[in-house]
This record gives C-alpha cells, sequence and structure tokens, in this order.
C-alpha cells in the first residue's frame, strides 16, 4: 500500500533552516509528482511546493526564494529544504502524492518557528 513518511521538523530559531525528508513506498515512487503541504491549527492545508516526476518546481509565494523542494528517485525520497525561517512558518508539515484520482497524505512533522 501507499505510504509516506516525513521526518525533520523540529524547533528552531527565526533564521535557522531545516531539511523534511518525505520516504514513499507502495508505488513507483518516479512516475508521479510529489508535493509539500503545511497546515496550521484551525486553518485550512496549503500548498507550499511541488515538484513533478521530472524534477520542475512550483512554489508558494509564500517559500520563493527561501525554500528548495527535490527529489532522489534512487531513494524514493522528496525533501523541502527550508531557509531562513520565520516564525509564520510554523505548521505541521506534510508530504502528499495523487495516485490517479487518489490522493495520499502523510502523518505530518512538526515545524516550529521560535525564538
Amino acid at each position: 500500500q501507499v505510504q509516506l513518511v516525513e521526518s525533520g521538523g523540529g524547533l528552531v530559531q527565526p533564521g535557522d533552516s531545516l531539511r523534511l525528508s518525505c520516504a514513499a513506498s507502495g508505488f513507483t515512487f518516479s512516475r508521479y509528482a510529489m508535493s509539500w503541504y503545511r497546515q496550521v491549527s484551525g486553518k485550512q492545508r496549503e500548498l507550499v511546493a511541488v515538484i513533478t516526476k521530472r524534477g520542475d518546481s512550483n512554489y508558494a509565494d509564500s517559500g520563493k526564494g527561501r525554500f528548495t523542494i527535490s527529489r532522489d528517485n534512487a531513494k524514493n525520497t522528496a525533501y523541502l529544504q527550508m531557509n531562513s525561517l520565520k516564525p509564520e512558518d510554523t505548521a505541521v508539515y506534510y508530504c502528499q502524492t495523487v495516485l490517479f484520482v487518489s490522493a495520499y497524505w502523510g502523518q505530518g512533522t512538526q515545524v516550529t518557528v521560535s525564538s
């Protein structure tokens, strides 16, 4: 079955960096786009970045210039490198993929940016 497992979250100070990982299994990873979303409690989940199967990437305005999405097809893993973190980046971060018409999500990893 499809499984997505995020890791790499934590508590950091403003200006710090984090790299999130999303380990995928149960499908042919290299054939599908991967996305990162984030959600603040009480708010709607929002798209952060997406990377196509070819490696093309797009970002929400909130992360442009600071976040970089990447993938390693040999490791079946997607990454989100986050630099110059701000308190407003605090959220639970989820990775997601869509296979045919079904969306699959990981369990999320908490990122807290606070001094």
